[in-house]
C-alpha cells in the first residue's frame, strides 16, 4: 500500500495507523538501506524520536541516523544513496552520519541529541553497531542525568513560556504546548535516568488521544502542521468521531491536563532529588526511617510531599481529603500522588451536610492563593472534586470561545478563587467570597443564561457544604449578580439616582454589596489582562460607594452579649475550665479574674496545645472574664481538662513562659519557603460603641495568631473586655472591644497606638 493511501484510508485514527505507516516506511527505507549498502556490516540506520518511538504522523520529519564505526567515506557515499530517494520523496528529512563515538559525545553535549537517541530504533543494519552506541548513551544519560536535568527544566519552562500551557489555549500546538508531545518524551528521558519514577496516573492514555488528533490535523490539512487551528477543528473533529468542535477541545485540554498533571509532579521529585534540599525544616516527630512531620489530624510532610500518616482511614475519615488537601495547598506543598490514588478509591463519602470540619478545610484550600491551584488539579485529576462538587464534570475543561478568557471554564473558577484570596481583607465573611469566586460560573457550558442557571446550582450546593439559610442566600446573590456591578458601572450614568437605586433593589445588604465588589475584581483579574482596569475599578467603587450611602453604610459592631453558659461560668471561683467534646470540634470555657493580657494568655496555651481556634466569645463582667473558645485539635488528642486547666495556673503564675515556648515551638518548625498571603488588616474605630473602642483585625490564620494580637494590645496599655473572634477556613476576622485602665474608652492617640502596635505585631516574622 503506498503511504498516501494509507493516510487517506477510511477508519479510525489510533496506534495502529501510526504503526502501519511507521511499518511501510521503514520497510522503504529498508530496500534503499540495501541497495546502499548491501548487508551493513559496521554500519547501521537507527530512527530516532518519534519516528523511533513509531509514532509518524502524515507530516513527520523522517528523523535518521546513519552510524558507523568504519571508513568516513564509505559511510559518507552510503548516506547520500538513502537520503537522496527521501528528498526526492518530496518527505522531510533530518538526517546525519556518525561514528559511535561522536554520537556518544554529541548526546553528552547537546540535550536534543540525547533525547532523541534515548528513543533510537534500529531500521537497517548491523544491529551491534546499534546497540553499543544505545548502551552506551543510556549509560552516560543516567551518569550525567543529577546535572543535566536542570538544565533540561530551563528548555521546557522555556517551550511553556513560549507556547503556553495547551490546556488554555483556543488554538493549542499539540506537540509544543505545555502538557503535548514534548512532555511525553520529556517523561520518558527522566524515567530513564533512574532518578525518580514517574507518576502513573493515567497519561500514557492521554498521550494516545493527543497522537491521534495530529495524525488527523495533518491527515485532513494535507499540511506538517501541529496547531490545532480554529478552522480546522470541524475536520478534525468529525475525523475523530467527535460530536463537536467543542467537545474535540475538551477532549484535548483533558489529555493535555493529565499529561501536564504528571510532568508537574515529576518535574517537583527530581527538583527536590537533584537540587534543592526539604522545603521544611521541621523537627521530625521519629527519628527512625525517613523523616515525617505532621500537618493535620492524618496528614504527615515527607521528602517535599505531603502524605497521609501511618495510621490514616480514608475509609473511617471522611473529612480527611479535605483536610490533606487544605493543609498541603496552606503549606505550599504538593499532595504525593499515591496519597491522591489512596484518598480516591478509600474515602468515605461526605455526609450531607458536610461537617463543621469540613467545611473549615474546604474553605481553607480555597483560601490557600496560588498553592490552592496545583492541589485542586491532583484532586481533579483523580476524580475527587466531581465527587465533591455535583455537577462540576459539566464545566471540567469546557472551552470559551471568547478572546477575552484565557481559561477553561473550571480553571477560571480556581483562577478566581486565587485572586479572591487576594481580598479576604477587604469583606467580613471571607468564606462566603472563596465559595462565590468558586461557585459564579458554575451555570456555564449548560445553555440559557448562565448566572441563574448558577444561581440555582449553588442554592443546592451551599447547602451540602454547611451553609445555613443565610449564607446559602448571600451565595445565590453572589452568582445571580456577579456581573452587576460591572454592567451597571460601565453602561449607566452614576449621577442618576436609579442608577443606584437599580443596584439596591437587588442588593439590599451592605455586606453583600462589598463581597460582591470584591468578586467582579477576582472576576475579572482571572478572565484575562484586558478585562480589568483602574477606570472599571474607579467606576465600580464610585458605585458602590454611592450603594453604601443608600443603604446607611456599614453595621456596627455590637458587643457580645452573655449566653446561658457563660452565666453560669461567670458564677464558678478562681481559674475554672470546662471542655465538652461537640461532633468535630471542643468547646472550651475559661472563667477567670480579669487581668490585662488574661485573653492573650489563654490563646497561647490553646495554641501549644496545638488546638487551632475556629471561634471565641468573651465577655468580662464585674472584674471576671469569661471565654468561650471554639477549638480543633491539629492533630491527636486534645490535652486533658486537668492537664489544660494545670497549665493556665501555671502560666497565670508565671511558671510558664508561654511566648518563649511558642517561640521555640514556632523556630523548630520554620517553614524555609515562605508562602506568600495577602497583608493583615487592622482597624480601630473609636466611635463604634458607647463604653469600649473597637479593635478590628483581618488577617491570615497562623499558630499562635491570637496570643500576638492580644498580648500587643496589653503591651500597649490596653484591656479587651470583649471579643467575638472567627476562623473562617484560613481567614480570622476577630472583633475586640478595649478599654484603658481605667476603664474608659481608648482616646484618639492611645487607640493609634494600639493599632500601630497589633500592625507590628502582625507583620513580625515568625521564626
Amino acid at each position: 500500500m503506498a503511504r498516501s493511501e494509507l493516510v487517506r484510508r477510511p477508519g479510525p485514527y489510533g496506534p495502529g495507523r501510526r504503526s502501519a505507516l511507521t511499518a511501510l516506511t521503514d520497510d522503504w527505507l529498508r530496500e534503499l538501506f540495501r541497495s546502499a549498502e548491501g548487508s551493513g556490516t559496521d554500519v547501521c540506520l537507527l530512527a530516532v524520536g518519534g519516528h523511533g518511538r513509531s509514532e509518524l504522523a502524515p507530516g513527520s520529519d523522517l528523523d535518521l541516523v546513519l552510524v558507523h564505526r568504519t571508513d568516513a567515506r564509505r559511510a559518507a557515499r552510503t548516506a547520500e544513496r538513502i537520503w537522496y530517494p527521501i528528498w526526492d520523496s518530496k518527505l522531510r528529512l533530518d538526517h546525519s552520519v556518525r561514528t559511535v563515538g561522536e554520537a556518544r559525545r554529541l548526546a553528552s553535549e547537546d540535550l536534543k541529541v540525547v533525547l532523541g537517541l534515548l528513543d533510537a530504533r534500529l531500521v537497517a543494519g548491523d544491529p551491534i553497531v546499534a546497540d553499543t552506541l544505545k548502551q552506551a548513551v543510556f549509560a552516560d544519560w543516567r551518569a550525567m542525568a543529577p546535572k543535566r536535568l536542570p538544565a533540561l527544566r530551563e528548555l521546557v519552562e522555556a517551550r511553556r513560556s513560549h507556547f503556553g500551557e495547551m490546556a488554555t489555549l483556543l488554538e493549542p500546538d499539540l506537540k509544543q504546548s505545555y502538557g503535548g508531545l514534548r512532555e511525553a518524551t520529556v517523561l520518558r528521558a527522566i524515567a530513564a535516568s533512574w532518578i525518580t519514577d514517574i507518576p502513573h496516573t493515567g497519561w500514557e492514555e492521554s498521550l494516545e488521544f493527543l497522537l491521534d488528533a495530529r495524525f488527523a490535523l495533518q491527515a485532513s490539512t494535507g499540511r506538517a502542521n501541529d496547531t490545532l487551528l480554529l478552522q480546522e477543528q470541524d475536520a478534525v473533529a468529525t475525523a475523530l468521531a467527535i460530536d463537536s468542535p467543542d467537545d474535540l477541545l475538551r477532549r484535548v485540554y483533558l489529555s493535555a491536563r493529565s499529561i501536564a498533571y504528571a510532568s508537574d509532579s515529576t518535574w517537583h521529585r527530581v527538583d527536590r532529588l537533584t537540587r534543592r534540599p526539604s522545603r521544611f525544616s521541621f523537627r521530625p516527630v521519629h527519628r527512625t526511617g525517613v523523616e515525617r512531620v505532621p500537618l493535620a489530624e492524618g496528614v504527615v510532610v515527607q521528602a517535599g510531599e505531603v502524605v497521609l500518616a501511618a495510621d490514616a482511614r480514608p475509609d473511617r475519615d471522611p473529612t480527611l481529603v479535605l483536610r490533606a488537601a487544605a493543609a498541603a495547598a496552606q503549606a505550599g506543598l504538593p499532595l504525593a500522588p499515591i496519597t491522591v490514588s489512596r484518598l480516591a478509591a478509600e474515602s468515605e463519602r461526605l455526609p450531607q451536610p458536610w461537617p463543621r470540619g469540613a467545611r473549615e478545610a474546604f474553605i481553607s484550600l480555597l483560601g490557600a492563593g496560588a498553592p490552592m491551584i496545583g492541589v485542586w488539579e491532583a484532586l481533579d485529576q483523580a476524580g475527587i472534586i466531581e465527587g465533591l462538587i455535583p455537577g462540576w464534570d459539566v464545566v471540567r475543561s469546557a472551552p470559551q470561545r471568547n478572546a477575552v478568557h484565557r481559561f477553561t471554564v473550571d480553571r477560571h473558577l480556581v483562577e478566581a478563587v486565587v485572586q479572591a484570596s487576594a481580598l479576604t481583607r477587604t469583606v467580613d465573611r471571607p468564606d462566603l467570597l472563596l465559595v462565590g469566586a468558586l461557585l459564579h460560573d458554575i451555570g456555564k457550558a449548560r445553555g440559557g443564561n448562565h448566572s441563574e442557571i448558577g444561581a440555582d446550582l449553588a442554592q443546592e450546593l451551599a447547602p451540602m457544604m454547611g451553609f445555613d439559610p443565610n449564607e446559602v442566600a448571600i451565595i445565590r446573590a453572589l452568582v445571580l449578580h456577579h456581573l452587576l456591578l460591572v454592567d451597571t458601572a460601565t453602561r449607566r450614568d452614576l449621577d442618576d439616582p436609579a442608577t443606584v437605586a437599580f443596584i439596591t433593589e437587588r442588593i439590599d445588604s451592605a455586606e453583600v454589596l462589598d463581597l460582591l465588589c470584591a468578586l467582579t475584581e477576582a472576576d475579572a483579574l482571572a478572565t484575562g489582562p484586558a478585562v480589568w482596569s483602574e477606570w472599571r475599578k474607579r467606576l465600580i467603587d464610585d458605585l458602590v460607594e454611592r450603594c453604601h450611602g443608600a443603604l446607611a453604610g456599614r453595621p456596627v459592631p455590637t458587643e457580645p452579649e452573655l449566653t446561658d453558659e457563660q452565666q453560669v461560668a461567670l458564677e464558678q471561683g478562681g481559674i475554672w475550665v470546662l471542655m465538652e467534646h461537640r461532633g468535630d470540634h471542643y468547646t472550651v470555657t475559661v472563667a477567670a479574674p480579669d487581668r490585662m493580657g488574661l485573653l492573650g494568655m489563654v490563646a497561647g496555651v490553646l495554641s501549644l496545645h496545638r488546638l487551632q481556634v475556629r471561634a471565641a466569645r468573651v465577655v468580662t463582667v464585674d472584674g471576671r472574664a469569661v471565654q468561650i473558645w471554639t477549638v480543633q485539635p491539629m492533630y491527636g488528642e486534645p490535652p486533658s481538662v486537668e492537664q489544660f486547666s494545670e497549665d493556665l495556673r501555671r502560666a497565670a503564675d508565671g511558671v510558664i513562659d508561654v511566648e518563649a515556648r511558642l517561640r521555640t515551638r514556632d523556630a523548630a518548625y520554620a517553614r524555609t519557603t515562605p508562602v506568600m498571603r495577602p497583608g493583615a488588616r487592622v482597624e480601630v474605630l473609636t466611635d463604634a460603641a458607647e463604653r469600649s473602642t473597637v479593635l478590628e483585625v483581618r488577617a491570615h490564620d497562623e499558630s499562635g495568631l491570637l496570643h500576638r494580637i492580644a498580648t500587643a494590645v496589653a503591651a500597649s496599655g490596653a484591656a479587651i473586655t470583649g471579643a467575638k473572634v472567627a476562623t473562617l477556613g484560613s481567614d480570622v476576622v476577630d472583633v475586640f472591644f478595649l478599654v484603658d485602665r481605667v476603664g474608659r474608652p481608648l482616646s484618639d492617640d492611645h487607640a493609634a497606638a494600639v493599632k500601630v502596635t497589633v500592625r507590628a505585631a502582625l507583620e513580625m516574622q515568625v521564626p
